[in-house]
């Protein structure tokens, strides 16, 4: 047992916990394929193939592999969209540019804030369900999606209701009373 404790101490010791790419800190104790797929713009599937075009094990820990690992890996993230079929990526003839790119991390965020603006903007369908605050994708509406009205009954306000009633039912005496 004390032979495998050092073991233990040195591996932690070779750990590197954060791997950042891009904006995004990376947890190094997962795998390589499920440390990437926390990434925003990164799933399952894009993961496993920007594995494979590193040329990494998906499984491997990925805060114990080499730096010049760990940069191939960065640099197939910042490549992906150049080595996959346009249909593979999330951001396919963009408005303004018309280019396929695949957006990751912030800017997937910041580009999909953009486009709902742009959606209010031009009071498309989809942009005015967007300022009502309601489903936009065609769900069902009638029992779901009841976040602007309270359905229960808020105990504290009538309690609130109640005591300023009698604050001012009390002043009314007062004042009679005089």
């Amino acid at each position: 047992m004390s032979a495998e404790e050092p073991q233990e101490q040195e591996d932690d010791e070779d750990l590197r916990y954060f791997v950042r790419i891009g904006q995004t800190d990376l947890d190094g104790t997962k795998s390589v394929e499920r440390s990437l797929s926390e990434m925003n713009g990164i799933g399952r599937r894009t993961a496993r193939l920007i594995a494979e075009e590193a040329g990494v094990d998906r499984t491997a820990t990925f805060g114990r592999l080499d730096d010049d690992v760990i940069d191939g890996v960065i640099e197939a993230v910042e490549n992906y969209a150049d080595n996959v079929p346009d249909w593979l990526n999330n951001r396919q003839g963009d408005f303004y540019s018309g280019e396929t790119t695949h957006e990751i991390g912030n800017d997937l965020q910041l580009t999909r804030q953009h486009d709902i603006n742009r959606m209010k903007m031009i009071d498309s369908y989809k942009g005015s369900r967007h300022k009502r605050g309601q489903k936009v994708r065609g769900q069902r509406t009638k029992s779901t999606g009841r976040t602007e009205g309270t359905i229960g009954v808020n105990v504290e306000e009538i309690r609130e209701e109640q005591a300023e009633e009698a604050a001012a039912a009390a002043e009314e005496e007062e004042d009679e009373g005089e």
